[in-house]
């Protein structure tokens, strides 16, 4: 089964970044569910700005790591270009 990098956008405009195997029901988690991140718990709503196909969960973890290590501006651009 393949697994997903995401970002999300946080109702204050923060970024989060995870993976995960179905990122509709992951997104509905973070909104709705105790299982969503403490993160994004309390920056609800959040809406989903990016996800990218990854072959495993080491390669989606890898990828995860290196975005997260991208500056916000760094982020924007691959979510918007």
């Amino acid at each position: 089964m393949s697994y997903y990098v995401y970002m999300l956008e946080c109702s204050d405009g923060t970024l989060y970044t995870g993976i995960a195997k179905d990122v509709s029901k992951r997104l509905q988690e973070h909104n709705f569910s105790d299982k969503g991140a403490k993160y994004t718990r309390y920056r609800r709503p959040v809406k989903l700005v990016y996800e990218e196909k990854a072959q495993d969960r080491s390669s989606a973890s890898q990828r995860e790591h290196r975005i997260k290590q991208l500056s916000r501006e760094k982020k924007l651009s691959l979510i918007y270009d």
